[in-house]
């Protein structure tokens, strides 16, 4: 009986070794992800084309039926600056003007020894002056003498004969301010707008204009001048502001305007005549004097020299002279422009 051989060259179909059947078996089936794959493949191209074609139809029609924008006209311009004015305050005129011009304005003081029996014996007056200044005498200062003390500091010693206001033209701490400010001072102080606080020489004095020239000995860092113009422009009805140290308050704006040109005014402080003065109902009080009369630009036209009252108060009622720039600045020797 013959065995069966243990090895054998071939092997069943049903058992081939890479699983795969043999010749004449029917195919496997192909799942239906990659059947549906195959399609979409194949109809891919054409639908990109397609949706292509649909933007560019949408694009075309939006350009076609778009409202056009509207063209501006002048009343919508007039009315959005109306209400950019309406919901944005701006600064007003009084407000810019002082502003421009704060920085260069200074407050001045004229100070005087007195003996101790002479001193005033209310001592809440902190050394101002009860008796009254010896007018006329050259301030010691214009001669380099020693400034005393601020009157604070030893009111039995030193008082006040005088309070006032100046501004700055040259920035190396020349000084415009009024002759009676300062007359009959041993001592001048001025203090700067950021504080600073110098003794001051006279310079130059006009009496003719009751005009000083300062010179502060310590001046500030980056110390602005005011800016000067001509008031050969300047109308009756312009505006202007008075900038200044009413009573040693301050500094103090007060708004008004060109009430007239070419004044006369005696003075009671200097008893004289001064002429071709800018009349201003801007209010001035005692302490204005020296301050500043600028325009709605912040431009010094006058420097304000006294107020106009019938009466003894020495208080304003709406007259105030200031002395026109072009005579201020040839006090200096400078020309104002």
């Amino acid at each position: 009986m013959r065995k069966p051989p243990l090895y054998s060259r071939s092997r069943p179909a049903s058992h081939d070794a890479q699983g795969v059947a043999q010749a004449g078996s029917p195919p496997p089936a192909v799942p239906w992800r990659v059947r549906w794959g195959r399609r979409i493949s194949a109809t891919r191209l054409p639908i990109a084309l397609f949706a292509c074609a649909l933007v560019a139809i949408g694009v075309a029609l939006y350009a076609a039926y778009r409202p056009l924008p509207r063209t501006l006209t002048q009343k919508d311009i007039d009315a959005a600056v109306l209400h950019t004015l309406d919901t944005t305050p701006l600064p007003s005129m009084a407000a810019k003007a002082y502003a421009a011009v704060r920085p260069s304005v200074v407050h001045v003081r004229g100070l005087r020894h007195v003996k101790a029996d002479d001193a005033p014996a209310d001592k809440s007056l902190k050394g101002r002056a009860r008796p009254p200044a010896k007018r006329g005498d050259p301030p010691q200062a214009a001669k380099g003498g020693e400034h005393p003390r601020a009157e604070a500091d030893s009111p039995e010693e030193l008082y006040r004969i005088g309070v006032g206001t100046g501004v700055v033209i040259v920035a190396t701490g020349l000084i415009l301010t009024n002759l009676h400010v300062i007359d009959g001072a041993e001592a001048i102080v001025v203090t700067f707008a950021d504080g600073t606080e110098s003794p001051a020489d006279v310079v130059s004095a006009q009496p003719e204009n009751d005009l000083a020239v300062l010179k502060a000995r310590i001046v500030p860092d980056d110390l602005p001048p005011a800016t000067l113009r001509s008031t050969a422009d300047l109308n009756v009805g312009d505006q202007v502001v008075a900038i200044g140290y009413p009573f040693g308050i301050g500094p103090s704006a007060s708004a008004g305007v060109v009430s007239g040109l070419r004044r006369e005014y005696h003075s009671p402080e200097g008893n004289k005549t001064l002429t071709n003065l800018i009349q201003f109902d801007a209010a001035a009080n005692p302490g204005n004097s020296g301050g500043p009369l600028v325009t709605a630009d912040g431009e010094v036209v006058g420097i304000v020299t006294g107020i106009f009252n019938p009466t003894d108060q020495r208080v304003f009622i709406g007259i105030g002279f200031a002395v026109p720039i072009e005579n201020a600045a040839a006090a200096v020797g400078l020309s104002p422009f």
